[in-house]
């Protein structure tokens, strides 16, 4: 598989620090987008550590197959990729748990995270919380990822609209994120891709303030990838950006 690939980060109109983190490794087929949960401790530092987990461990399992030595319990009903990006989310919670044992002003500390990794023609896409991936093909976008949210459970049982919950004041509520904590549940699936799609990871700066429609058609646009990143999140801030805002654009070039 051949992906081209894009990025941009941004403070928002409110923010003087960005608690927002990524990744890009086409090296690697990896790409990582983390949002430290404002209103906690040191949301950034968050972020960092575990999208420094998620690096690490795929870097670390680069030639690793399942018939070798592998350095955690390998699970057959998932991917080799799958059980990578799992363990990599689990190995940068537990950096989280470190650094909050190290010092007490990061007790608190949480973000949310959501990671793709390509290979061998297939991709899988992990995420915890409420940062996203989304799949424009065709001109339909599709959102791939289902928030771990107290407005998104409210959505599901038709309690709010996806319009009331970007209004919502416990919007920024989520249900499930890498704080340190001994379990973490990581949501996985395997992603067909085709030639020409478009994919988006993004934190919920870009989703509170843009609709799925909006977001469907900045994707489309016919200009460089670059220039899409920067389009989300000028779009972002124009609509008030009142928190950080990172965007991950890939496009497939080959399959």
């Amino acid at each position: 598989m051949r992906l081209s690939s894009a990025s941009a980060t941004d403070t928002g109109l409110r923010r003087s620090i960005n608690e927002d983190n990524l990744s890009v490794r086409d090296d690697l087929g990896l790409y990582v987008v983390a949002d430290g949960m404002g209103g906690h401790a040191a949301g950034d530092v968050a972020s960092e550590a575990a999208v420094e987990g998620i690096v690490a461990f795929v870097e670390a399992t680069v030639a690793v197959s399942p018939d070798q030595t592998w350095p955690i319990a390998f699970n057959p009903e998932h991917s080799v990729n799958a059980n990578r990006l799992q363990a990599g989310f689990r190995m940068g919670n537990r950096r989280l748990a470190s650094q909050i044992a190290a010092s007490s002003e990061l007790r608190g500390m949480a973000t949310t995270a959501v990671a793709m990794l390509t290979g061998d023609g297939a991709a899988t896409l992990a995420h915890v919380g409420d940062s996203r991936g989304y799949r424009l093909r065709a001109g339909a976008l599709e959102r791939l990822t289902r928030d771990h949210s107290w407005v998104e459970e409210q959505i599901r049982v038709g309690a709010l609209t996806e319009e009331a919950a970007r209004e919502h004041p416990w919007r920024n509520i989520v249900t499930r994120a890498l704080s340190g904590s001994e379990e973490l549940e990581v949501d996985l699936q395997e992603l067909e891709l085709q030639v020409g799609d478009r994919l988006l990871l993004c934190s919920d700066g870009v989703f509170t303030v843009l609709s799925d429609d909006e977001i469907g058609e900045v994707l489309g646009r016919d200009t460089a990838l670059h220039r899409i990143c920067e389009a989300l999140i000028q779009a972002a801030n124009d609509g008030g950006g009142p928190d950080n805002v990172t965007a991950v654009v890939l496009q497939v070039d080959a399959v």
